[in-house]
Formats: structure tokens, sequence, C-alpha cells
């Protein structure tokens, strides 16, 4: 195949020199001004999002806060839906953008017991703000990661690699040959489903749009790890019955599209099986077949990561994360991202806006 997408895992394959961060020591000690990207009305991006400078007092801290300097952030699409006002969540305003990334802590209130500074976390709910370069909060709005971490994976953590997490423990008990398939497959989270199906033994169906570059996504999944790969339009035919006919029925369907393409996944799907429904990207509806439902029993489940954040413990989310990051560390997991300078936040809105984006755009905070 075509070099392309292999070079793509080479920009974070190289991991990310660290040493930087110790610069980054002086905002510990006195205040400091912060670039932030704020919003203070709700609409298109391009025109609601602009960098500005705020002070931010890191030295007079309360007893159970902390203070961070961030390290990267990424820009999701829920990034933009909260910018919007499209999204479920939506803080007031003016807001600080961003809702995932990592940061160094850099001091620590006297009632701090569990962080100390110099150690790498995330923000354990959406709606923190990581679009910026420093910031105070509550000890316990935040998640530790190992700093041995990529710094891009660090920042990217917490939302679709923990979806893919928690999509196959959830909802099926799965084990080695067992079938799942799943459409949306070429994205962050469809990546992160084979690469973790792949090391538990998990046979995977892949279905991804037929797109630009369409013959090389295919075949770069494949090289993925994902076991049978196609595009929407050969589900639901004679030849993708054929095909399924030599494997067990899937017990899971995973679905980020909805419409036609969430239809034929329920109808791939065995006896008892499981759709989930974690994404819309179609904004269509998802509609079941009757035969699904009278002739397998199959049932549709929804799932959302804030919504499962705002119920677990923080003992479990603590689990989550470690054993997310450790396929990190161990290369169970890779993820394919692209970095911009927060300086250049411009540039890094418009690419993480164009079409078929198959790399998360993420912003480095550090000087290289």
């Amino acid at each position: 195949m075509a070099t392309a997408l292999f070079q793509m895992r080479s920009l974070v394959a190289s991991k990310v020199s660290r040493g930087s961060v110790c610069s980054l020591a002086k905002f510990a000690t006195r205040s400091a001004s912060s670039a932030v990207v704020k919003y203070s009305k709700r609409g298109q991006p391009t025109q609601c999002l602009a960098m500005e400078s705020e002070d931010v007092n890191l030295t007079s801290l309360g007893a159970t806060d902390i203070a961070v300097q961030m390290i990267a952030a990424p820009i999701n699409p829920s990034d933009l839906n909260m910018v919007e006002g499209s999204y479920d969540i939506l803080p007031s305003l003016p807001a600080v953008g961003g809702n995932e990334g990592v940061a160094k802590v850099t001091g620590v209130g006297s009632a701090v017991k569990d962080l100390s500074v110099g150690d790498w976390v995330i923000p354990a709910n959406p709606g923190f703000g990581t679009w910026r370069q420093a910031a105070t909060g509550a000890a316990a709005d935040f998640l530790k990661v190992p700093p041995s971490l990529p710094a891009e994976y660090a920042a990217c953590l917490s939302v679709n690699p923990c979806t893919a997490f928690r999509l196959l423990r959830d909802f099926q008990e799965l084990g080695e040959g067992d079938v799942i398939i799943q459409n949306g497959a070429n994205s962050m989270v469809g990546m992160a489903v084979i690469q973790m199906a792949k090391a538990r033994g998990i046979t995977t169906v892949n279905v991804v749009r037929n797109r630009p570059q369409g013959q090389e996504v295919m075949q770069f999944l494949k090289d993925l790890g994902g076991d049978v790969v196609c595009f929407d339009e050969y589900v639901n035919t004679y030849r993708f019955e054929r095909l399924m006919a030599d494997l067990p029925k899937p017990k899971l369907a995973l679905n980020c599209v909805g419409g036609p393409s969430a239809a034929n996944l329920a109808r791939a799907l065995g006896p008892h099986g499981t759709l989930v429904t974690y994404g819309g990207m179609s904004r269509q509806p998802v509609t079941l077949p009757a035969s699904a439902l009278m002739h397998n029993n199959v049932t549709a489940r929804g799932f959302w990561m804030s919504r499962w954040n705002r119920e677990a413990s923080r003992a479990e989310r603590e689990a989550m994360v470690a054993a997310v990051a450790g396929m990190m560390e161990d290369g169970t997991l890779d993820l394919w991202v692209e970095r911009h300078p927060f300086a250049d936040f411009a540039h890094a809105l418009r690419k993480a806006s164009e079409p078929f984006r198959f790399r998360k755009v993420v912003l480095t905070m550090l000087e290289n």
C-alpha cells in the first residue's frame, strides 16, 4: 500500500521530548500571563473562538487546589459542538475551549496528599477548559497519568481510548474467538477498538465509508489488526453474508453513524446480540429492523463517556485510566495524531475542521 498512512504514525512513534517540561517550573512560583482560547457566544467556532491573555495567580492556592501548566490538548468534535451549542454539556459563558488534555502540576495546596509538583494529570470531567497555558483547580478534579507516556497520547487518553475500553467490557462478555462488528472503524474510537480487540483475540468486522483514499484506509485498518474491513455499501449484500458465514455471528455491534449503517449492523448480529450506539455522525436516527428484534432478540443500548464518568466511582475511573495507559506503554495501543503549536491555534482549528480527517489534531503548549 502507499506509505502515507504509515508516515502518520511515525510523527507520534518517535515520542515527545520531555526535557522542555522542566522549564515550566517558573509557573509555580509566581503569577503568570497565560494565553487562553475563549468564546463568549455560541456559533461557528472559527467566528467565536479567540486567543487572548489572562493573568493566573498560581501561588495563592486553596488548601485542596493545585496549579497546572498545560502540556498538550486535542481539538475534538465535541469541543467544537460545545462552541456551537449543540452538545449536551454546555459551560456558562465566557468559557475556555477544550475538554481533554494533559498538564503538569506546578503547585499544590497544603491539604493535597495524592498529587505532587511534577506529576502529570488529566481533567476528570469535561468543561475544565484545556486550551490554555496555565490554570488552577481542585485536586479532586484531576486524575494522575504516567509521565512516561508521549504527551499526545496522554492528552487524548480520556475520551476515545476510554470509550473503546468501556465498549468492549460493559455490554457483552467477550472472549477469544468472539466476533464484533463496528461502523466508523477508521475513527479514533474504531481504531482503538481494533487494537484492544486484537490483544484479546476478538475478531473484528470493520465497516467504513467509501471515501477519498478509501482503499488505502481499508488496507491500513487490516494492517492495524482488523480481521474484516469493508465499505458501507458492501454490508447487507449476498457477498457479505457469504463472508460472514465463515465466522461466528457477532455478539456486539458498535454504532457511531446511525441511519442505514446502524440498521445493517443490527441485521448482522447473532441471537441476543447487543447494538451499542455511542455516536451519530450521519445525524440520522437509529432504526432497527423488525427481524433483528423479533428473530434474534437484539438489544439496543447507548453509551456516553461523560455519563459513565459521572456515575462511576473515582476508583473505577482511576483503574480504567491506568489500564488504558498501560496499553499505550506496552505497545498494545497506538494513536494517530498531528501536533500543532498552541500559538497557531487558528491554523490547527482549520485542520481539525477538514472533512475525512484521519489524524487527531493536538495542540502543544510547550516549546520544543
